[in-house]
């Protein structure tokens, strides 16, 4: 393989609304996950993922392009593909096989990360999470609670305070599957809090036996501000309860505080060079949302609208992406 530079190129990564078939037989593409909707059933690729989420309005496919030649393959239960520069990595784990959520997701997470630590993109970036209701269980035997008594085991001793940055969304089809991806690269990256709020991962007791272990987001070598799962909390704390209007300025505002903590490019809050996955509780919430965003973004060719369930009960919208 040739030696690649020193310089990290800017991930490419944007929305397509084609044919996966089609999508996948483009030589640059590195990884591209689908949301139900999106054509691809019965496509047998390891830089394929269909998540069980539904898009509201058109649907999508996410789709990363390489600036080198690519190799793929799987790995036990892990499927990869890399450039040289950037890795794409997943894995999917069977609950019922493994007890519950909280093994699952211990399970997922000593086979996902050693994969990724052994290959030539060893730095993760970034972590999505997609399982089945999130909010289901009272206290501390909710579901999402219990998700992060597995991750915090399985990630054990790799990355401690330095965590990726992290999105965990409830998907409703039914299926009891834990769905991990994730974004790996040749050169660390550098993770950012958001002063609005408490780091996830010194949440108090109040919030679960195991605080969530993730960064609210990540700056990569290339520049490019990779931005967690973002919602209307401030501290530790869920604001505007019942109001989908109010949470989502609270949750752009939280954006741009991440966006000028990290200071990529001096900008103050999501603009045309954003490309976000915003996931709503109710999908007739929509598009007020979209509405709002392509305010900022001017248009709405950037924004991808998932309906899911975000990982407190009292929460309506969540908003993760990339910003240049």
């Amino acid at each position: 393989m040739t030696e690649r530079g020193a310089a990290l190129p800017p991930l490419r990564i944007g929305y397509a609304r084609a044919a996966m078939a089609d999508i996948l037989g483009e030589p640059d593409v590195l990884a591209a996950i689908g949301f139900n909707g999106s054509s691809g059933g019965g496509i047998d690729d390891p830089r394929w993922l269909a998540i069980g989420l539904d898009a509201v309005g058109a649907s999508a496919i996410e789709v990363w392009r390489a600036t080198g030649p690519i190799r793929s393959g799987r790995d036990g239960r892990v499927r990869w593909s890399q450039d040289g520069d950037y890795g794409f990595f997943a894995i999917e784990v069977e609950e019922p096989a493994n007890g519950d959520i909280a093994a699952a997701a211990e399970t997922a997470y000593r086979e996902l990360v050693p994969v990724i630590h052994r290959s030539t993109t060893p730095h993760v970036l970034r972590l999505w999470n997609y399982f089945d209701a999130i909010n289901e269980g009272d206290g501390d035997d909710e579901r999402y609670r219990r998700f992060c008594v597995g991750r915090a085991r399985g990630m054990a001793d790799v990355w401690q305070d330095r965590y990726p940055a992290a999105t965990a969304i409830g998907r409703r089809d039914g299926r009891r599957v834990l769905q991990i991806y994730a974004l790996a690269a040749r050169i660390a990256g550098l993770p950012v809090e958001n002063p609005r709020q408490v780091n996830a991962w010194r949440y108090p007791r109040e919030y679960g036996p195991t605080p969530p272990t993730f960064a609210r987001g990540m700056t990569t070598a290339a520049g490019q501000l990779l931005i967690s799962g973002t919602a209307a909390v401030v501290g530790s704390k869920s604001r505007h309860h019942d109001d989908v209007a109010a949470q989502l300025d609270e949750t752009l505002t939280n954006v741009e505080s991440l966006i000028r903590t990290a200071g990529t490019n001096g900008a103050k809050c999501p603009g045309p060079g954003s490309l976000l996955k915003v996931y709503v509780r109710d999908a007739n919430d929509a598009p007020l949302v979209v509405a709002k965003l392509s305010e900022t973004m001017r248009d709405a060719d950037g924004i991808l609208v998932l309906h899911g369930d975000i990982c407190r009960r009292e929460l309506l919208v969540e908003i993760d992406g990339v910003h240049a």
